[in-house]
């Protein structure tokens, strides 16, 4: 099978990587986790970026997508891949045994985005996370081999969260990109306005809503704070990473006053270390 027709751009994929708010492969372990996360990172990516870049070529997004899952499906069924986002994820596929119909979901999540751009309420947000989101912390416990019913179940509320989280420190990009990811039901609560949303600053109305929506993120991911300790060995590290880089984000967007129109949001090292520290003793405990 041939290559789909857009080509990842790995410089952004690295870029991207290196921006997240979490750890995507912890350096500390062992070399083939490491490779199997980067795989699974550098396939998220590329999907998203399908999602939500111009595409080249006039080619659009939908049959950019339909092309990339054309070449899964081809992966799964044996054929020998050239595109390198796929070639790289083959192994990870093989060794871990990772479902196909979990990858599919991060695709579906990107054609939604072609055709949904509000949330009515913070249910549905909630029912986007499951495609765009929640995927990727059970294709991770695949990795560690760790996928039990109760595992995906908190690792869904940790994924979850993680996505509001982003949510919010990108409420001015995504809203030049024609998107808002902050249910209707809470604008018109706490009296705030899309227009309100392209100002270079956010005025008060708009700070108590995303500190009354990072506090529901925070809430979110300590319902799945307990996955941490029903994990063992390296699983347990990585997703303890993932953990801390949310909560130092949600401590970071506290610290900018709950404005992420101001200022860009990101976690410090220290700050996500200090968090992963604190989650990896209690998970330990």
């Amino acid at each position: 099978m041939g290559p789909p027709a857009i080509a990842p751009d790995i410089r952004r994929v690295e870029q991207a990587r290196a921006r997240e708010n979490f750890p995507v492969a912890l350096r500390v372990l062992p070399a083939r986790y490491r490779r199997h996360l980067v795989a699974l990172y550098g396939y998220a990516r590329h999907v998203d970026d399908l999602g939500d870049e111009p595409v080249d070529g006039g080619l659009d997004r939908l049959a950019a997508l339909d092309d990339v899952e054309a070449g899964l499906r081809g992966l799964y069924a044996g054929a020998d891949m050239r595109h390198p986002v796929l070639r790289a994820l083959a192994p990870t596929v093989a060794e871990c045994g990772l479902p196909l119909d979990t990858l599919v979901r991060l695709i579906e999540a990107n054609r939604v985005d072609q055709h949904v751009t509000r949330y009515a309420t913070f249910e549905q947000l909630v029912g986007y996370c499951t495609l765009s989101a929640n995927p990727v912390g059970e294709l991770v416990l695949h990795v560690f081999g760790q996928v039990t019913p109760a595992a995906v179940a908190l690792s869904d509320r940790i994924c979850t969260a993680l996505q509001l989280v982003e949510h919010l420190q990108d409420v001015a990009e995504d809203h030049r990109r024609g998107r808002v990811y902050l249910p209707a039901a809470d604008l018109e609560r706490f009296g705030v306005t899309e227009a309100d949303l392209a100002r270079p600053s956010a005025n008060r109305q708009l700070r108590e809503l995303i500190g009354f929506e990072a506090e529901r993120a925070r809430a979110w991911l300590d319902a799945g704070a307990p996955l941490v300790s029903a994990l063992h060995g390296w699983g347990r590290l990585a997703v303890s990473g993932y953990l801390a880089g949310g909560r130092a984000t949600l401590d970071a967007l506290a610290a900018a006053d709950h404005d992420p129109l101001a200022v860009t949001v990101r976690p410090r090292r220290r700050q996500i270390l200090g968090n992963w520290l604190a989650a990896t003793v209690r998970g330990a405990g």
